[in-house]
């Protein structure tokens, strides 16, 4: 099922960095079914429903154990309770929220073998400056490497300047790049140090 290396396999903590419709949240639900059997999705941009949905189809996995933050049921207006597997939030832009009912997850997941993805960190940079969310980010891979737990967040490339992209990669071990190039989606890996991996189509 895996077509990314092991550097991204192996990392505790990645970041999915590339322009609309290339192929960013198919690499980061896979990337997370390989990590975990039971995931913890923040989404700031789609419902529980969606996400779990998205997940199944794109993963061949069931949902049933994927834990949703979700970010924008309330928003929309739906006041619906938290169950175990689902979490609401007021809205993308309440980082304490986001931090609240994450940690809830983290007290109520003991035991348990999870990885973290948040979908997408550009949601959370209209309502934040890129340093907040900097830190926001650098907070959330720190706990989830403390419970030992593998972090996959993303970000549309195309939406931001460069230097909010490279103040993003900050926090992150590994970044992918996703592009499309004659019509194909193709990514590259690169780490802290050394070359970028070769393109490769998926």
């Amino acid at each position: 099922m895996s077509v990314l290396p092991d550097a991204v396999v192996d990392a505790d903590s990645v970041l999915i960095s590339g322009p609309p419709m290339s192929g960013k949240y198919d690499l980061f639900m896979r990337l997370l079914a390989i990590w975990s059997d039971a995931p913890i999705v923040i989404s700031t941009g789609n419902t529980a429903e969606k996400t779990r949905a998205d997940y199944e189809r794109i993963t061949d996995r069931t949902g049933d154990d994927l834990v949703v933050i979700d970010c924008v049921t309330h928003e929309q207006g739906e006041k619906v309770p938290d169950t175990p597997t689902t979490k609401y939030v007021a809205s993308a832009g309440n980082l304490t929220d986001i931090g609240i009912k994450f940690t809830d997850v983290v007290e109520s997941s003991t035991g348990r073998k999870r990885a973290v993805g948040v979908y997408s960190l550009s949601q959370l940079l209209m309502y934040w400056d890129p340093e907040r969310i900097y830190q926001f980010t650098r907070v959330l891979v720190s706990q989830a490497s403390g419970e030992g737990w593998p972090l996959v967040g993303a970000v549309g490339s195309t939406a931001h300047d460069e230097q909010v992209i490279h103040t993003l990669h900050e926090p992150f071990e590994v970044v992918v790049e996703t592009r499309i190039d004659d019509d194909q989606r193709e990514f590259r890996a690169r780490g802290r140090v050394g070359q970028p991996t070769e393109w490769t189509r998926f």
